[in-house]
Parts: structure tokens; sequence; C-alpha cells
């Protein structure tokens, strides 16, 4: 909580200092949109699909699956795909529509950092409303699989796909960005959003 208010905060302040910037009738209807946006909320709300060296890992696994990611739990494996795909809910409690211009994203898992990325779509929240936003991350876990991240990276695996002894946390960390004029802003601090899978 926390963390949110000081995102809130220091938000507004962004916001404030892009209006001292700006004028015109179009900036005005893009300022009021970006103000929404800081007093948005946001929540985890579910994983559509997740695999590995596409073997979905939302089923039972088949033998023919478990031998597929055999590779991956011996270390063997030379590339290893992994795709999610989450779904945030933005809540918007304004009478205004909130509009972001994207958002930068950081992804880890059981405190290990998988990937980092920035969504560049522009996402629009009206008044008084929650709409789900899907986000797709796709990265190569055989960067991760060397050195001392080898045995942390093979447990996940193993939670993820069902064969492990633990649940994974999920830790999604989202930076969100507006624009005004012809400018981006970006919010100073990352939104943390935690689950387990």
């Amino acid at each position: 909580m926390g963390n949110f208010m000081q995102f809130k905060s220091l938000s507004v302040a962004l916001f404030c200092g892009a209006a001292l910037l700006t004028t015109g009738c179009d900036v005005m209807r893009q300022m009021g949109s970006a103000y929404a946006m800081t007093q948005c909320t946001y929540a985890f709300h579910s994983v559509s699909t997740y695999s590995i060296m596409d073997i979905d890992l939302g089923k039972q696994l088949s033998p023919l699956d478990l031998l597929k990611i055999t590779p991956l739990l011996t270390g063997a494996a030379k590339s290893v795909p992994m795709k999610f795909t989450m779904n945030i809910d933005i809540s918007n409690p304004n009478g205004l529509e909130a509009g972001l211009q994207g958002m930068q994203y950081i992804l880890s898992i059981d405190g290990l950092q998988f990937t980092t990325g920035e969504l560049r779509d522009r996402i629009s929240i009206p008044a008084f409303s929650t709409n789900t936003m899907p986000l797709t991350l796709g990265f190569d876990l055989a960067t991760l699989l060397s050195g001392s991240s080898k045995d942390a990276v093979v447990n996940i695996v193993r939670n993820l796909a069902g064969i492990g002894n633990a649940q994974s946390k999920v830790k999604l960390e989202i930076k969100p960005s507006f624009r005004i004029g012809n400018q981006v802003m970006t919010s100073p601090m990352y939104i943390p959003l935690e689950f387990t899978l």
C-alpha cells in the first residue's frame, strides 16, 4: 500500500509538471485522461496460458510431455522457450476515461529475474470501469541455465510443471506511461503484482 501511495503522489507530481508545459483543448483532454490514470488501481486477475517448450503447463502433463522437458531438467537443453499470458485488472474510479500509453515491466519468479520489457500499445479504461489487460511475455530460459541460477530455474520449472514440491511465487512489476501533447511521461516507480503458480 505504501508503494502504491508513493506511486500516486509521484505520478500526480509528474502530471502537474507536464500541465505547466502544455496547452490546448486536445492536450487538456489528454491531461484529464493522464490524471485519471494516476488514480487507477492494478491487480493480478489470472494467467490464461503458460508454456515451456510449447508444452502447456496449465494442464496435466502426459508421459510424452515429461520426456520433452527432461533435457531442461538435466540442464542439457540449448533453447528453452517460455511464454506467459498474464491478465491484469486496471480499475478506473474516476468520472473520466483513463489512458495509458504503455508500460514497462519486470518479471521475477521465486526472487529470480526472468525478463524485462515494454508494452507500447495504448490502453483505455472507461470511467468507473475495470478492464482486464492481457500481457504476453516470451523469453528463453536457456539464458538462465548457467552458473548459480541453474538449480533455481530447474526447481521453478518443476513447480510450474506440477512435479515439484511447492508453488512458485511470481512477481510482475509494472511502470505505466501516459502521453500529454507530444511527450510520453513514465511513472517514476514500479507497481508490484504478486501471485503463485
